[in-house]
């Protein structure tokens, strides 16, 4: 389960703060489907960078399977991030000289699994 408390997040330009989110609190059960809507500004991609890990929330909490992450080292979140949420990004940055296994096997090699078991398709 996922469980957003009261979290709220700013940034700031020079003197100009904009609030991205004010006090946005959520649950997610496992196995969920939840769909985010919104118009441009809304605080959609913050949210979502938030929830995976990408971005730091300034006040409240991120719950995580019954553990606050507001104490999460980087390592925490690298291993959250590699082994519990997946993304699809909107741009999806992929590495135009490789091919398509090769970009699922550097995937399967940041999460440590063996060469042999990455060339092991069933």
């Amino acid at each position: 389960m996922l469980q957003i408390k009261n979290i709220s997040k700013q940034y700031a330009v020079g003197s100009v703060v904009t609030k991205a989110l004010d006090n946005v609190s959520l649950n997610l059960r496992d196995n969920e489907f939840v769909a985010i809507l919104g118009p441009s500004g809304s605080g959609k991609t913050t949210l979502l960078n938030i929830i995976g890990g990408l971005d730091r929330y300034d006040s409240g909490d991120l719950v995580i399977n019954e553990i606050s992450t507001k104490k999460y080292s980087d390592r925490d979140w690298d291993s959250y991030r590699n082994h519990t949420i997946g993304f699809v990004f909107q741009s999806y940055n992929l590495i135009p000289h490789q091919t398509v296994l090769a970009k699922v096997e550097l995937a399967l090699t940041i999460s440590g699994i063996s060469k042999s078991e990455r060339k092991n398709v069933p």
